[in-house]
């Protein structure tokens, strides 16, 4: 067994050398990654464990002494660039949930959206303004109608914005059992990266003309990664996990 020496200065392992082949091969570890056998004080680089990876000393030169052993895993500005890469850190543990789940609960967040502007849906319905659009609505009950919808929709935003800033949840994800945690340490997101980042900023770019569609389909297709972080997750540094 072994551990593995991060660029936050944290130790990561115990873990087997099947594992450390994995993270070789996914380009999270090198030749310079500092590592030790569990039980052993001192640091070592994987070039020098000849033993466990006979050809990775060869293939690589060794490091000279002046320069820093290479961590394992990269600064929190180049996560972006670790497409390939699974949850590591303090999510290292957490289980992330199937895309289903993730699908799952944004179709209930529209639900129960939708269920609580009904109201305003109705009266709208009522005045004329959605079921003969071309002709003269009811004026007191469209405005009644828009009104009602307002109210609809301030009460979903400030559902949504409390769980998100103190849960890290939506109302469809506190129902499935998710839950937005930080990527760096698996703390609550709170407001600023649960609700700016992650929901306002993102939906600020996918309203852009012409950009907006684009953007929102490339979000779309990131959950697709190994660890299913979409575009808006890595603007705001979080994660999906199960709660």
């Amino acid at each position: 067994m072994f551990t593995i020496l991060g660029a936050d200065g944290k130790e990561y392992g115990p873990v087997t050398a099947d594992k450390i082949r994995e993270w070789i091969t996914a380009g999270r570890a090198n030749a310079h990654t500092s590592i030790k056998r569990v039980g052993e004080a001192d640091w070592t680089t994987i070039a020098a464990l000849v033993e466990f990876n006979p050809g990775i000393a060869a293939a690589i030169p060794p490091l000279p002494a002046a320069v820093a052993p290479a961590p394992m895993f990269a600064p929190a500005a180049a996560a972006p660039a670790m497409a390939a890469a699974p949850a590591a850190g303090a999510v290292a543990g957490a289980e992330l949930p199937s895309r289903w789940l993730r699908l799952g609960s944004a179709i209930l967040d529209g639900i129960i959206s939708s269920f609580i502007m009904l109201p305003g849906f109705g009266i709208l319905f009522a005045a004329g303004f959605l079921n003969r659009p071309h002709q003269q609505p009811n004026t007191p009950l469209l405005i009644a109608g828009f009104c009602a919808l307002g109210v609809g929709f301030l009460i979903v935003l400030g559902i949504q914005i409390y769980l998100l800033t103190t849960r890290g949840q939506t109302m469809g994800k506190k129902l499935l059992g998710l839950r937005i945690v930080r990527f760096d340490d698996g703390s609550n997101p709170g407001f600023v990266k649960a609700f700016v980042l992650r929901a306002f900023v993102n939906g600020l770019i996918g309203a852009v003309p012409g950009l907006g569609p684009v953007y929102s389909l490339v979000d779309l297709c990131f959950i697709f990664r190994d660890d299913r972080r979409c575009l808006h997750d890595l603007i705001a540094g979080t994660v999906v996990v199960k709660a």
